[in-house]
């Protein structure tokens, strides 16, 4: 390794650490983490509030997009943004970027409670600082978890990372729970809960955090940058209108917008590719990937987000749509009653993640990646014939069980993959982790959402046929209705709406009392869809299966070096690894002078810098 120059200097020269910060900077970023994964989920479950409150359907058709954009436009701005804050964070600091990312989340949070306006107006102002607040998550999600690599020893890591994973992914179904309570009272609430968060933990951050590594400041990636960002952008974009109706067909797949949104950004993708294999500082290090456990160790992460991404979705529009009414539950009621009956699969993840994080710094990986997602894998196949309309102990049981696989894979798995890079290539790690995860989940949304309209379309429209006309309703208006585009059904039993009374209008009057009152109730349009959505339900699950089998099979071929716990790493190394998970590219990563220029130490270097000699060397490509 060679030396640094004198432009290469410590943040915080001769300054004496107490050994109590790591477990500042772990509650901290436990605490930036929380908030944001909250603010995701706590959107979804408040969703018709919302729309009642702004005095907007979002069941119209011209209404959809505000509808998608609403809940998903926090993750695709999160996704593309990650990588290129992590950089930042390499180059102007780290805890410097996490500061800005908690202060920008917490004025768009502020600007959100007050919204005032009504219909389209009020629909655009929240999907636009719902935007900034992304911008404020990709922040904190792509330097939090550098932050931690940094303050924690790496044998250790594995505890401090699945104690992170813990808020990251409790978050989002604390959210449910909280969306459901505040949201009937004042929708502005569910808004207005992150502010204080986020100005306290702004104000701590900013007085307790400290950038510990040596930044060399270089030159920002541009071209990667923009091919990233546009390429990403295009793909989510795409699959976001692939979901709504176009030219009669019940999704939009054939559009040519849509078509065109998809392979020009994998377009954009193929040349990034192969950009970033020529600039000298890239923003993606795509040489990391000659590093097995690196790669395979994403390849499982990858599937097994899109596994669960899409799973949150399905089982809202099961316990709100279906479950929940025809349990004697109001429509008003199920928003809340849906988180509170999904607190089984938070309290399996909760028991499994901190236990394998410690255990896995102590045994390996291994066992605990490829048993997660198989246990995964193995209760999405028993959710198949969990019946539709089932005993709660049984629903409750299968989901308990998958939080805890998921938990068993997750820190296990983000730690693998962290120890396996070296030192200064840890904050390009960490952003490659951050985006394909956060990709992931959007990628979920659209494919869960598709395999279910798929399964739909088969049954539901002679379902809603016979049904309808059973009760009185002309064939020719049953025919209309039978035929209105699936997702339509699917985005009604998702906001917790039975949408007959809206269809039906003044057919309603022309009906027997009896049969009106039935129809516009709670249980016919439970009853109505069950069939169907059984069907769709185990297309979406048969991909979440798949999907973790290919996660356990990349997990099962992981390999690279192992940490040796009785050679610690010099401080520069471990800070280094702070880039690890929540950064991107280590323009200026710690590169120590004191480590030796041992063999193994050169052959990373060279997996690093992606020159030729690693291709050289034994042992990389293992």
């Amino acid at each position: 390794m060679t030396a640094h120059s004198a432009a290469d200097a410590p943040t915080n020269p001769g300054r004496a650490l107490s050994p109590r910060y790591k477990w500042i900077a772990l509650s901290n970023t436990t605490l930036g983490v929380l908030m944001a994964t909250i603010n995701q989920s706590i959107v979804l479950i408040a969703l018709p509030d919302i729309f009642h409150g702004i005095g907007l359907n979002p069941l119209s058709p011209g209404n959809t997009s505000y509808l998608l954009w609403m809940f998903m436009g926090f993750l695709v701005v999160s996704a593309v943004l990650v990588v290129s804050f992590g950089r930042l964070g390499d180059m102007f600091g780290r805890v410097r970027m996490y500061n800005l990312g908690f202060a920008i989340f917490s004025v768009a949070s502020i600007l959100l409670t007050v919204t005032w306006q009504h219909g389209v107006a009020g629909a655009l102002w929240l999907i636009g600082w719902r935007l900034v607040q992304g911008i404020g998550g990709a922040f904190l999600f792509a330097n939090s978890t550098a932050i931690l690599t940094d303050a924690f020893p790496a044998n250790q890591r594995g505890t401090a990372l699945g104690l992170n994973s813990i808020a990251a992914i409790a978050g989002s179904f604390i959210g449910l729970i909280l969306g459901g309570v505040l949201a009937p009272i004042n929708w502005h609430l569910i808004f207005l809960v992150s502010a204080p968060i986020g100005a306290f933990g702004t104000v701590w951050a900013y007085f307790m955090l400290h950038d510990i590594g040596i930044r060399k400041h270089a030159k920002m990636d541009w071209w990667g940058n923009v091919l990233f960002a546009g390429g990403l952008i295009s793909i989510l974009v795409g699959i976001t209108y692939g979901l709504q109706p176009y030219g009669g067909h019940s999704m939009g797949w054939t559009s040519p917008m849509v078509l065109a949104m998809l392979f020009g950004g994998l377009a954009l993708l193929i040349i990034f590719v192969v950009v970033e294999t020529k600039v000298a500082e890239p923003l993606f290090r795509i040489s990391l990937f000659r590093i097995r456990a690196f790669a395979a160790g994403n390849v499982a992460n990858l599937m097994l987000s899109m596994s669960r991404g899409g799973m949150q979705f399905m089982l809202i529009i099961w316990l709100q749509g279906i479950w929940l009414p025809l349990h004697g539950y109001s429509y008003s009621q199920t928003p809340l009653w849906a988180g509170i009956y999904l607190v089984p699969l938070t309290i399996g993840f909760l028991l499994s993640a901190p236990l394998s994080g410690v255990l896995s710094d102590k045994f390996g990986a291994r066992a605990f990646t490829v048993g997660g997602a198989l246990l995964t894998a193995a209760t999405f196949f028993g959710l198949i014939f969990v019946p539709v309309n089932f005993s709660y102990w049984e629903f409750a049981l299968v989901i308990a069980l998958n939080g805890f696989g998921s938990g068993l894979f997750a820190s296990p798995n983000r730690a693998s993959m962290m120890n396996s890079v070296p030192a200064n290539g840890r904050g390009a790690a960490g952003g490659m982790i951050a985006t394909f995860m956060n990709s992931a989940s959007v990628l979920s949304i659209g494919i869960f959402f598709s395999l279910m309209v798929a399964g739909l379309s088969s049954k539901l429209p002679s379902t809603m046929f016979s049904g309808l006309t059973a009760q009185g309703i002309p064939a020719s208006a049953a025919s209309t209705i039978a035929h209105l585009p699936p997702i339509g059904v699917l985005f009604a039993a998702f906001l917790g709406y039975n949408p007959m009374q809206q269809l039906l209008g003044p057919l309603l009057k022309t009906l027997p009392s009896a049969h009106a009152a039935y129809v516009s109730g709670r249980e016919f349009f439970p009853h109505l869809i069950t069939g169907p959505f059984h069907d769709g339900l185990g297309v979406a699950f048969a991909f979440a299966i798949a999907a973790c089998v290919i996660a356990a099979i990349a997990s099962a071929v992981t390999g690279g070096r192992k940490f040796n716990a009785d050679a610690p790493e010099p401080l520069g190394a471990e800070l280094a690894a702070v880039a690890g998970e929540g950064t991107f590219e280590p323009s200026e990563l710690v590169v120590p002078n004191n480590v030796p220029n041992n063999e193994p130490n050169n052959v990373l270097n060279d997996v690093v810098e992606g020159t030729s000699q690693a291709a050289d060397k034994p042992g990389i490509t293992s």
